[in-house]
């Protein structure tokens, strides 16, 4: 099905062409003032160059042309050679009925594409924080998106599960359990099944592990000598892990295990879904052949003791320095695990994009990743590697979000928060029960915390304010649920005592459903968009513009109050409605509550 746009368009192109003028000046866009038309073409204003007359000659021409077409209410040409266009009632109306029955909304569906996307990014034995909360949202979202329209999507939340990080947090243990069988050299029995720590006592051992590698400019010999050897001592229990050695190994599947038990816990609350929990250490398996490949082809090369690829290209403004695969002594760096884990990918799916929703911070290190790995020719020629990075979530303060006595949050304390604020507005109710307005203050809170972050464009930093986005007005996502809950009472209530015969809009009559109908024809564009740009941000906004319209359309129209037939096309638009919002917010990742 074309978008309304299109249709319009394919119109203008034929009328620039029976002119004597090429097609391609018919392209029609959104109006940019809807106060006087709903759609406009600029296309004579470039024709003007290339066929050495006015603009408003060529679109005087192109108007008259397309007078007597049944597409347009109104055409008309505004000097210096603008064309002003406003759709005729009967395609519009006849076009919101066709999005009524369509399943997708009359969207182009793209089929049998595989898209991977990387997300999450969290790291095993360290509690989930602010800082984690976008990829998840974002990536979530664009995922929803592509499955939408029909792509074989992967999400993966590839885990930060191997290093330096990993041979800390065990040489702690080691230190504070030096009796477990994991550290016994001749113990060949079975280790405990049962779990000897939990996940608080993991969150707690990483950032202690860490202190004991750091040293103050004050400290004596023996400091520095202890510090040493503790991260001495790490690197040996590291080199341990990546020759899956018995008792370290074991014990670090457990810490991976109890870790994403608590991750997919946590995801969970947010709404959050992966299809993969692969980490960084299922990519090792594959960075000898990844390395041998690389020196086949004569692109690796030492450089003061790493193996380093040059991805300096002619075009570049600025020094790009060479991706480092390997580290001195051949040790592996995020460089080689992200390199292997293209290559597992181009192995295992084939995909025709892989998309990184990473921080924007990252964006040298990808650039580096990307070109090295063409180079080594471990994807696919033909895939995409596309990098989307986020901007920061920040304090009212405008620096990145922290608590009150400025640590890092943790994100279920968060999500709490959120939470509780909605629940404050809904306190003083006595139209819920108490266990009704716990249930309904979490779903509008995970609405508002996400819809907050998806509302701005990803690569852009924003700044959280708790009080604005958890408003039952404005651009927030409770405003959003609560135009939604509006709409499904209005037909709960019509259904109680009535059906209808057909589900059929008419012609509108008032201007405001004209706006309505015209958002609506929109909405598929605006997915469409969404999906191309991965960028769930147009439905956002989308949303915001048609409940303001709708709740307008409300104030002016007794829904329930028109004769047989015209009640009948009223709740069929509201029951298109209902639709479009329904699926606009699962696309966001999130949901209604029944009432509110």
């Amino acid at each position: 099905m074309k978008k309304l746009i299109s249709l319009l368009q394919d119109r203008m192109e034929k009328a620039f062409q029976e002119c004597g003028y090429d097609n391609e000046y018919g392209k029609v866009i959104n109006s940019n003032r809807p106060d006087l038309c709903e759609f406009q073409c600029d296309g004579a204003l470039a024709a003007a160059k290339r066929y050495k007359k006015p603009p408003f000659i060529i679109a005087e021409e192109v108007v008259e042309k397309c007078k007597d077409y049944k597409e347009f209410e109104k055409i008309e040409m505004i000097k210096p050679g603008f064309i002003n266009i406003n759709v005729s009632k009967d395609l519009l109306t006849n076009y919101c009925n066709r999005i009524m029955n369509e399943e997708k909304f009359g969207c182009q569906m793209y089929k049998n594409k595989t898209v991977v996307i990387d997300y999450g990014g969290p790291n095993i034995a360290k509690p989930l924080h602010v800082g984690h909360l976008r990829p998840a949202i974002i990536g979530e979202s664009i995922k929803r998106i592509h499955k939408f329209f029909d792509n074989n999507v992967i999400g993966d939340v590839h885990l930060g599960d191997w290093g330096l990080q990993m041979g800390l947090v065990i040489e702690e243990l080691k230190f504070r359990h030096p009796d477990w069988d994991y550290f016994n050299e001749n113990f060949d029995g079975e280790y405990c099944k049962e779990a000897l720590f939990t996940v608080t006592d993991l969150e707690e051992i990483y950032p202690c592990a860490n202190s004991k590698t750091k040293v103050s400019e004050n400290a004596t010999e023996e400091e520095k000598e202890k510090a040493n050897e503790f991260k001495e001592n790490a690197r040996t229990n590291t080199a341990y892990l990546q020759e899956k050695k018995r008792g370290y190994y074991d014990l670090w599947k457990k810490i991976v295990e109890i870790s994403v038990k608590d991750l997919k816990e946590n995801y969970k609350k947010l709404n959050v879904f992966f299809d993969l929990w692969l980490g960084e250490s299922d990519s090792q398996k594959y960075v000898k052949s990844m390395v041998e490949k690389m020196k086949d082809l004569g692109i690796l090369y030492e450089s003061n003791g790493a193996m380093v690829v040059d991805v300096q290209e002619p075009n570049d403004t600025t020094q790009i320095n060479p991706c480092m695969v390997l580290k001195t002594g051949g040790v592996s760096c995020y460089q080689t695990t992200d390199l292997a884990t293209i290559m597992q990918r181009q192995i295992d799916f084939n995909p025709d994009e892989i998309i990184y929703v990473v921080d924007k911070r990252q964006e040298l290190h990808f650039i580096q990743v990307f070109r090295c790995a063409r180079k080594a020719e471990i994807i696919d020629k033909d895939a995409k590697l596309i990098f989307l990075g986020f901007g920061t979530m920040n304090g009212k303060d405008g620096k990145p979000f922290k608590t009150r006595n400025g640590g890092v949050m943790r994100l279920e304390n968060l999500i709490d928060e959120v939470n509780r604020k909605v629940y404050e507005k809904m306190r003083d109710s006595k139209e819920y029960s108490e266990e009704e307005k716990v249930k309904i203050s979490k779903i509008v809170g995970l609405s508002a915390l996400k819809y907050a972050d998806l509302s701005n464009q990803i690569s852009k930093d924003y700044i959280f304010d708790i009080d604005k986005f958890t408003s039952f007005e404005g651009k927030t996502g409770p405003y959003i649920l609560y135009t939604l809950v509006r709409i499904k009472s209005i037909l709960n209530k019509f259904y109680e005592n009535n059906t209808i015969k057909e589900n059929k809009i008419l012609n509108p009559v008032e201007d405001i459903e004209r706006q309505i109908l015209l958002k609506i024809s929109k909405y598929n564009q605006i997915l469409e968009e969404s999906y191309i740009e991965n960028a769930p941000s147009k439905i956002c906004t989308y949303l915001y513009e048609l409940a303001n319209i709708f709740n307008s359309y409300y104030q002016k129209v007794k829904i329930l109050k028109e004769d047989s037939e015209r009640l009948e096309s009223n709740i069929s638009l509201l029951s298109l409605l209902k639709r479009i919002f329904e699926n606009g917010i699962e696309l966001l990742g999130f949901e209604a509550p029944e009432k509110m």
